[in-house]
């Protein structure tokens, strides 16, 4: 069994109520944990148990491997039985077994000790072992064991060697040998092994490669003569191999098949059914028993009077005491029973005061998010309590369920994978007005470069002809025999697969030239369904194809109303009744059933080549980019410590001028005071006397003179050296600046290539929202030729919580989680697992990072995540700002005329119409 904290795992019994509830109502409902039989009243008890078996504590008791759930360890023990059991020798086990049965010893080395000294050089009938002949081992079955009594008569062995019957004796070899009661002398005297003689059939050679090389190639016509034979050898000639017979795989097997109670002097017992397999008794004889009892009796006492040695000898029988010594000693044990109950209150008000202190331990920060509310000193201080509310209004495409998202994964494919599909970048915003755009007499080149691309792309996939033929077929029989009807917008799917006949047959070879605006490529995407889509992988496939290939009456789409002059695609209600062309009829198509092509092509696109290619490169340079990092990194920090080393030299000494100039004045002092006095009236009697002064007077001077040179000599060398490192530190100062530059741009680089690889979202709020910024990922850039900023969708999307996020938010039966998301999300704010919504203001965007609590984990990764990317969001969302208030038009200019007028509105300036796809390959 699996232990957890070297204990073993006990299995949970039903309760008393259960028991008596199975009795009295066997229809009620309870929780069963399959894996281990256990059963539960209550949901809570049967996620508790399956939390714990889920925590990676366990360990298994055969390998000693650590660190695994419950059921890991389960199917490690089962694995490593199953392959001890596969290799341990048949023959042996019920040997073994019988061995150790009711075997009275502590610990289980010694245990496997004695078995397996015993039973080294002991074999038993067919078993599997290693002769060696002369060097040489081959791999041998022994077919027949002689006991003792046949060692001296080689004549007996010989004549009962083809006797197909045998004797008592030689069906159970070994019995006394194999008798651990029996002292291991003792055993080999009465049944000593080498006195055994086998009867071995040669099997094979052992493959030996090191042997082979020593001694060489042996001859084949001898290995060939002995393989097959029949020959007589002992237990000197004769192993096991290491991986059926070893002191290792021997204690395995026998942990794996016997228990042992934890009572002292316990005997050890094979397990029940085992026992049975083997043919064992599993009810202790009774003289087995007595001696048991012997031996446990014995140890008890010899622990018991280890005790009583230990606590040292009993204390002399003490005299009668008087009244006087009698009270004295009562007033003794009175005192001291007072002292152990004041010690005993004051350990339990410690236990007590530790165990209030433990409650009322603060929190540390960041901790889970859920586990984090405001409190009013937060709301004084400012911090928002409701998040604004995401716009659902904004999002393209949201009035249907998933269509929003499969718009968002085709557009974000085509810009992150735009280099392996030769395809140039384009905003969201340019691919929502395409894919609304619905002239066919204007066509939109961006739709005709995208569809192009895939079906180029998709060429390279493997497809299965006519599959979209074949799977209409299939669903007009199931339809007919639940007697449906099986027309799509009045067109039947007889009447389309005749349609589907002749449209787009050679798809695979039709050359879309860029230069001829890909002309045919309608066609080519009709033909690109036919062998690539099914009703299986592709739903919608019927309807999509009748539209694209059935038109209503002429003169009727020309009075409609719906065939509008407007760009904006709407589905028309007319009958379709009559055979159109592709290139006809896509404009028409409502952006859901556009949006639903695209997804589906991109979807397959993702299995080619080409893509998987791109995808390695991209893990390529992830690797040298992390690379050139730490490498950038290191030479920064080098730079970093010389600037700090010559920050401290350029600290000019404040003393260096303040001494120069006193300097200087001190000289000047000492000069005038010696003209003075040189001027001054003399005496006869003083002139030896001045003529003395004078000349100390000069060389004083001239001394000091000499000292102030030095002085401003190292003063003007101080300052060229200090000079030199403001230079050096304004140069490593730049040198910083342009690692910095290129650490900026190696995390732009990053988030390309990582984009072409996996997307992610850019983290999770305290709800399990997830914040998607789709900017700055595969061909697209954060930042244009100059600095300027570019953008792919100039928002931040939010996305609801997944299933399995919803899950965890629903096992908190603590609060009401609901409750709390309408009052801090607000009623329109609260997102389902496909629900999504965006911010495309600063402001809003401001308020929401303002909601965010840094006190829990997901929102402190989301807000550094925020923080990091800042700048180039927010330029991101200033710029389509600009882009689209510069590109609004009123309403009646843009219905005012279909083509370009003098007067109308030109809808070849729109910015989705001026696309060019600067990446395009000429070639067919």
């Amino acid at each position: 069994m699996p232990t957890c904290r070297r204990k073993t795992v006990v299995l949970t019994e039903p309760s008393e109520a259960l028991l008596h509830a199975a009795r009295s109502d066997p229809s009620k409902e309870v929780y069963y944990l399959e894996q281990t039989g256990e059963i539960f009243e209550t949901y809570e008890a049967y996620a508790a148990r399956m939390s714990f078996y889920r925590l990676k504590q366990f360990q298994c008791e055969v390998t000693g491997k650590s660190g695994l759930d419950y059921f890991q360890a389960v199917e490690s023990e089962k694995q490593e039985a199953r392959t001890m059991h596969s290799r341990f020798s048949e023959p042996l086990k019920p040997a073994v077994l019988k061995a150790v049965q009711w075997q009275v010893m502590g610990r289980l080395d010694h245990l496997v000790e004695a078995v397996y000294e015993r039973f080294k050089d002991r074999y038993f009938k067919t078993e599997r072992v290693l002769v060696d002949l002369s060097g040489t081992k081959y791999y041998a079955r022994v077919e027949k064991v002689y006991p003792p009594k046949y060692s001296s008569d080689v004549r007996a062995r010989d004549a009962h060697k083809d006797s197909s019957s045998s004797s008592s004796e030689d069906d159970a070899p070994h019995v006394i040998g194999g008798d651990l009661k029996i002292p291991t002398k003792d055993a080999n005297i009465q049944d000593n092994p080498t006195l055994y003689f086998y009867w071995v059939h040669i099997l094979e050679l052992e493959k030996d490669k090191s042997h082979d090389k020593k001694q060489g190639a042996k001859p084949a016509d001898k290995e060939s003569n002995m393989v097959g034979s029949l020959m007589e050898v002992q237990c000197g000639m004769m192993s096991r191999d290491r991986l059926s017979f070893s002191k290792s795989i021997l204690r395995r097997f026998i942990r794996d098949c016997v228990h042992r109670e934890p009572a002292v002097a316990s005997p050890w017992t094979v397990k029940p059914a085992i026992a049975k397999r083997y043919g064992l008794e599993s009810i202790m004889p009774e003289e087995t028993r007595k001696g048991v009892e012997t031996i446990k009796k014995g140890e008890i006492d010899k622990r018991k009077k280890v005790w009583e040695e230990k606590d040292g000898p009993p204390t002399k029988k003490q005299k009668k005491m008087t009244p006087a010594q009698e009270e004295r000693a009562e007033k003794r044990e009175r005192e001291a029973r007072e002292k152990l109950e004041k010690q005993k209150l004051a350990k339990e008000e410690a236990e007590r005061l530790a165990a209030e202190k433990k409650k009322k331990k603060p929190i540390r920060y960041p901790t889970e998010d859920l586990d984090v509310r405001l409190t009013d000193k937060d709301k004084k201080a400012g911090l928002e309590v409701q998040r604004p509310l995401p716009s659902r209004v904004s999002l393209p495409f949201n009035d249907t369920p998933g269509t929003f998202e499969a718009f968002l994964l085709a557009w974000n494919f085509l810009v992150v994978y735009g280099q392996p599909l030769h395809l140039s970048t384009f905003t969201l915003d340019e691919f929502e007005h395409a894919i609304r755009h619905s002239l066919p007499d204007t066509p939109c080149s961006l739709l005709a470069e995208v569809h192009s691309t895939l079906i180029y792309n998709l060429r390279t996939v493997t497809f299965q002809r006519h599959s979209a033929l074949v799977s209409l077929l299939h669903l007009k029989e199931e339809l007919e025999e639940k007697g449906q009807h099986d027309d799509q917008l009045g067109i039947s799917i007889e009447e389309l697969t005749g349609a589907m006949a002749d449209v787009g047959n050679n798809w695979e070879r039709v050359p879309l030239r860029h230069a001829e605006g890909r002309e045919g490529w309608e066609d080519a995407l009709v033909g690109c369904l036919k062998d690539h889509a099914t009703v299986t992988n592709f739903p919608r496939l019927q309807e999509i194809l009748t539209r694209l290939l059935f038109g209503p009456e002429p003169s009727a789409e020309a009075a409609s109303p719906s065939s509008s002059t407007s760009r904006v695609s709407t589905p028309s209600s007319l009958p379709l009744t009559q055979r159109a062309a592709p290139g006809e009829r896509y404009y028409s198509l409502p952006p859901r059933d556009k949006i639903a092509i695209l997804s589906f092509m991109c979807n397959l696109a993702i299995s080619s080549k080409a893509i998987h290619v791109h995808m390695e490169s991209c893990e390529e340079q992830l690797t040298a980019l992390r690379k050139e990092k730490i490498d950038v990194n290191r030479l920064k920090k080098q730079y970093l410590e010389e600037m700090n080393v010559l920050l401290g030299e350029t600290k000019e000494d404040p003393a260096l001028a303040t001494n120069s100039v006193d300097q200087d004045v001190v000289m000047q002092e000492s000069s005038d005071l010696s003209d003075v006095s040189e001027g001054g009236s003399e005496t006869p009697s003083a002139a030896g006397t001045k003529k003395n002064s004078a000349r100390q007077k000069d060389l004083r001077q001239k001394a000091q003179t000499i000292a102030h040179a030095k002085q401003r000599e190292a003063a003007r060398a101080k300052q060229a050296s200090i000079k030199q490192a403001v230079s050096d530190r304004r140069r490593l100062d730049e040198e910083v600046n342009k690692l910095e530059r290129r650490l900026e741009g190696i995390e732009r680089e990053f988030r390309k290539l990582l984009g072409a690889v996996r997307v992610k979202p850019i983290g999770k709020d305290r709800f399990y929202n997830r914040i998607w910024w789709f900017d700055g990922m595969g061909s697209a850039s954060l930042v244009g030729s100059g600095g300027v900023a570019q953008y792919g969708t100039g928002r931040i999307f939010i996305q609801g919580p997944s299933e399995f996020d919803m899950e965890l938010l629903g096992q908190r039966k603590d609060e009401d989680i609901d409750a709390r998301r309408k009052e801090e999300e607000g009623d329109a704010g609260v997102l389902g697992s496909g629900d999504w919504g965006a911010y495309s203001e600063l402001e809003e965007l401001d308020e929401f990072v303002a909601w965010l609590n840094t006190k829990g984990h997901r929102e402190l990764a989301l807000k550094a995540a925020l923080t990091k990317w800042w700048v180039h969001i927010t330029a991101g969302i200033r710029k389509r700002t600009v882009d689209v208030n510069v590109n609004a038009r009123l309403p009646e200019a843009r219905r005012s005329a279909r083509t370009k007028t003098n007067l109308g509105y030109d809808i070849t300036r729109e910015p989705y119409m001026m696309w060019t796809n600067r990446k395009a390959v000429n070639s067919s």
